[in-house]
């Protein structure tokens, strides 16, 4: 018998708190990860009894949240947005859920400006969650950036820590995004291009990179997991 998404995601049931937060998501054109995504989430930031952590992509804050009940609970998180309406949205759903201003760090920017002021190796976990945009509807521009943020990702975190990519199947299969890199009629100034070759690009650089153990997980659009040796 084969799980369903369904199965998944209702194993642990979102509260309230997590609800309103999607709600909000969804109504200002994010898309939070799914429920079972989120529940991986906390499992990985407990595994790692993660103190640090950074979020690329805040949203509403569903990740955000999931993220922090796995974390140690004297542990910052760290969450980059460029969409200031959003980071509002996520800042009321922390408080909402009782996180107050010290295990949290909302900042408002390019996440690609942004990381380069981070600490080397000084991350227990960071999550890439800039895939899908308008409720789920699209490719976001920022896939194209998978690369860099892995390449960012990498120097963040400690040895023996996570790095998750969520989204990395949000094109398609990833045989087939491979098959689209390689047509010649394919647009490679459209964004939606550019965007699922970068998805299929991160995975290839995950699964070769020698730094890394990693696999890809049947959740959501796909959650591409790997720890930093």
């Amino acid at each position: 018998m084969t799980a369903t998404a369904a199965d998944v995601d209702g194993y642990l049931a979102e509260d309230e708190v997590l609800g309103d937060a999607r709600a909000r998501g969804l109504a200002a054109g994010a898309d939070p990860v799914s429920a079972g995504t989120g529940a991986a989430l906390a499992l990985l930031a407990a595994t790692t009894a993660a103190r640090a952590v950074v979020e690329i992509g805040t949203g509403s804050g569903v990740s955000g949240l999931w993220l922090l009940r796995g974390m140690a609970a004297e542990g910052t998180l760290t969450s980059i947005d460029v969409d200031p309406e959003l980071q509002r949205a996520a800042r009321r759903s922390f408080l909402d859920a009782g996180h107050g201003p010290g295990r949290l760090r909302l900042i408002n920017g390019l996440a690609l400006e942004v990381l380069p002021r981070l600490t080397d190796g000084g991350y227990d976990l960071v999550l890439v969650d800039v895939a899908r945009s308008g409720g789920g509807a699209r490719l976001a521009p920022g896939a194209a950036d998978y690369p860099d943020y892995l390449a960012e990702a990498i120097r963040l975190l400690r040895p023996g820590g996570v790095l998750v990519l969520d989204g990395v199947l949000a094109a398609g299969t990833l045989d087939v995004a491979e098959r689209e890199a390689g047509d010649p009629a394919a647009d490679g100034d459209d964004p939606a291009h550019r965007a699922a070759a970068g998805l299929r690009e991160v995975a290839r650089q995950v699964r070769e990179d020698e730094r890394l153990v990693p696999a890809l997980l049947p959740l959501g659009d796909g959650l591409l997991v790997a720890t930093r040796r």
